[in-house]
């Protein structure tokens, strides 16, 4: 074999070796460090707007095996209120959530036409949006805008869309474990208007909170 040959292979040897090393560490931040998502829907407007792609930490609170709801340490690690988290929906374990946290283990959730309070307080975020001026009674199965109070569990957490009107969330589905919780929303990296059909550059970067 000729000098040229063997530096052609070792030339593809060092790209295949680099190839998978690029992959293997791809897929260990992927599965530990951080996830990337598409927003589909509009409950978070206007903090987060459909077409939104964002990255969210997976190590905030604590560290999962890769497929399962089980920690491998941080199990009681617990995230703020006001925190934007991902999660694994809990009527539907293939679907992942993105909510905010509105209330802890041990907060008593209230929400009195359309207004949130927790433990007897007004709780105001600033990220709140309300589309419809109308407000829905209270009454069996009528939660939207009047709800609770309710405590919550140990183990549990409570989340709303900042789209208050518009957000299927706890208010309706219930309690969230604290086990389900994926990870923390941190910044938007891409951003598509499907309606203008262009990119939203102005979002590209937009630190979540």
């Amino acid at each position: 074999m000729g000098k040229h040959e063997e530096k052609k292979k070792g030339a593809a040897r060092e790209w295949l070796d680099a190839l998978i090393f690029a992959i293997i560490l791809a897929s260990i931040i992927r599965a530990f460090l951080i996830q990337a998502y598409r927003i589909p829907s509009s409950s978070m407007e206007d903090t987060i707007l459909k077409g939104d792609h964002i990255l969210a930490t997976k190590y905030n609170y604590g560290l999962t095996i890769p497929f399962t709801t089980h920690k491998l340490w941080g199990k009681d690690w617990l995230p703020n209120r006001g925190d934007i988290i991902i999660f694994t929906f809990p009527l539907d374990h293939a679907m992942d959530f993105v909510k905010r946290v509105v209330g802890l283990p041990g907060d008593t959730i209230q929400v009195k036409d359309k207004v949130l309070y927790v433990n007897g307080e007004k709780y105001v975020t600033g990220h709140e949006k309300y589309t419809d001026p109308y407000i829905i009674t209270e009454g069996k199965g009528k939660v939207r805008d009047n709800y609770g109070p309710v405590k919550i569990k140990k183990g549990f957490v409570f989340v709303m869309g900042d789209n208050r009107d518009q957000s299927y969330d706890s208010r309706f589905w219930g309690q969230l474990p604290v086990e389900n919780i994926k990870g923390k929303a941190l910044l938007i990296y891409f951003s598509w208007d499907s309606v203008h059909h262009r990119i939203r550059f102005s979002r590209i970067g937009h630190i979540l909170h």
